[in-house]
């Protein structure tokens, strides 16, 4: 069966010139200098994009790496400087706050002039208007001009309106971090309705937690070039190795090793047998400076016992031992624990915790352990143990070790969610 795309990305380059004065820029736009009075700066190089129908794929990278430039190009909204862009199906897009909104208009002379943009008549307008007003909730100030609305108000309207225009494409970059946790929820539940609907989401976001949860796919872009694309929680891993610069970028000959989902549940299931309770997987993301070393680590039961399964509602304790190699001015042990797709449940280190704050010299050896109650819900988890610092105000890593270690936690109750708030109900006559 033919596959049909959303949308195809070929070989897209956007080259800027940056100009040291405004003169140069005039001279060389008047023809009056053969010289090059520019430099060239690509906000995006030589960048392949397929998009299957019905997909949801996520775009991550730094500051500065081409997100919203290549957003704006599949929109139409930029023009590339070499390769092509094809879109199959109409899109709504939501870029950033005010585009395509008159600031002068009220908010709803502002639905019609954006329905009207996307090629909807008055009536078909009419249609959808309630639905519109319904999902923005910004009451009557839907009749004041935008120029007066909150962030929240404006992003409420905009994000209305492009979701009640039955797009086949849903375009969004930021926007939602803008409104209240309420309306963000009411929008990632259209997210789950519209992939329902066979729709194609493509988003760029900031928030990591989203883009593991909803996601099918995640491309990785750094300095305006593909650094890669896999499954979320792979992409997410080697983006948080790009942020401390300890990301070194294959040959192209490499072939790099993404999982799909099955093989990430294979991998939370690994241990459950007993296998890898004392040993590093070979599937464990390792980098940092090494200046100091997770040398082993291992989970204990509240008696004491090295185990990998523990039962809900019971205490137990993660041990990590560090060698350190060099003089650390005041190194951070950190423990966090996600599930099987790379959703981050929770973590602490002892920086917050307040619990070791002191200078270590090199030869040390340190023991630590983070004990707590089990309240998670019955099923597989991943331990994931940092050793990081400060030296001055640069942040250093000196050794992550991302899913060491599997977590089986056996319940013979689960409720709704991550966590067991481990509830007191009662019942009574009134």
């Amino acid at each position: 069966m033919e596959q049909t795309y959303a949308i195809r990305v070929k070989n897209l380059s956007k080259m800027y010139k940056l100009y040291d004065k405004p003169m140069d820029r005039l001279k060389e736009s008047l023809g009056l200098t053969r010289k090059k009075k520019y430099k060239e700066h690509y906000a995006l190089r030589d960048i392949n994009i397929d998009i299957k129908q019905g997909e949801t794929v996520g775009i991550i990278g730094t500051n500065g790496s081409g997100k919203s430039t290549i957003l704006k190009i599949i929109t139409g909204v930029l023009n590339p400087t070499a390769g092509e862009v094809e879109v199959d199906g109409r899109i709504s897009a939501l870029l950033e706050l005010g585009a395509g909104f008159n600031m002068e208009y009220n908010g709803l002379e502002n639905v019609y002039l954006n329905g009207t943009m996307c090629g909807f008549s008055k009536e078909e307008i009419d249609g959808r208007l309630q639905a519109i007003l319904d999902f923005a909730d910004i009451g009557d100030y839907v009749y004041q001009p935008v120029k007066t609305y909150s962030s929240g108000m404006f992003v409420r309207l905009a994000f209305a309106v492009a979701i009640n225009i039955d797009p086949e494409i849903l375009i969004v970059d930021e926007a939602l971090s803008v409104g209240d946790v309420f309306f963000q929820a009411k929008c990632y539940h259209k997210f789950e309705e519209f992939k329902k609907q066979g729709k194609t989401i493509l988003f760029v976001s900031h928030d990591l937690s989203s883009v593991s949860k909803y996601c099918d796919r995640v491309i990785l872009l750094n300095k305006g070039e593909k650094l890669a694309e896999g499954s979320p929680k792979e992409m997410i891993d080697i983006y948080k190795q790009v942020l401390v610069g300890q990301y070194e970028i294959p040959d192209e000959k490499d072939e790099v090793n993404l999982l799909n989902d099955e093989e990430l549940h294979a991998h939370a299931r690994g241990a459950a047998d007993g296998k890898n309770a004392d040993a590093q997987d070979d599937r464990t993301l390792e980098y940092g400076t090494k200046q100091a070393m997770i040398t082993e680590c291992f989970v204990t039961d509240d008696k004491g016992v090295k185990t990998t399964a523990v039962i809900k509602g019971s205490e137990f304790s993660v041990h990590m031992f560090v060698e350190f190699y060099e003089d650390l001015p005041a190194p951070i042990f950190a423990c966090s624990i996600k599930n099987p797709l790379g959703v981050e449940i929770t973590g602490t280190n002892t920086m917050v915790e307040k619990s070791f704050l002191e200078p270590v010299t090199a030869g040390t050896k340190k023991e630590i352990v983070f004990t707590q109650k089990m309240s998670l819900q019955g099923g597989e988890y991943l331990i994931s143990l940092g050793l990081t610092g400060y030296e001055g105000d640069q942040f250093k890593v000196y050794h992550r070790l991302y899913d060491v270690q599997n977590i089986t936690v056996i319940s013979d109750k689960n409720t709704v969610g991550y966590y067991d708030m481990d509830s007191k109900v009662t019942v009574k006559d009134v």
